[in-house]
């Protein structure tokens, strides 16, 4: 974990998104606390590494998402050398679609 950014203020925004119950309760909050393009870039890094995941080319990931191969290469830097972050989430989701 990046100490950087381990702060008091962070942990409050990360307990309060704890809370959130559901996915309309999600955007009514992230809808207040990002703006719209923040959000987007954050949605379109997800399913980035998502596809970066399922073997997709940069190509046809740029095709899909929109993203720059900057940005996909960013996302597959942290997919190969982060914290396990995305990988974590993904098993999850896997194990509540069974």
């Amino acid at each position: 974990m990046n100490k950087k950014i381990k702060t008091p203020a962070v942990d409050l925004l990360f307990h309060a998104i704890l809370t959130l119950k559901d996915v309309e309760e999600c955007y009514t909050f992230f809808e207040d606390v990002c703006t719209v393009n923040e959000l987007l870039s954050l949605s379109q890094r997800y399913e980035v590494a998502m596809m970066l995941r399922q073997g997709n080319t940069y190509l046809e990931i740029a095709e899909k998402t929109g993203a720059s191969t900057a940005t996909i290469s960013r996302v597959n830097r942290s997919l190969n050398f982060g914290n396990d972050g995305y990988d974590m989430t993904f098993e999850r989701m896997k194990k509540e679609e069974e």
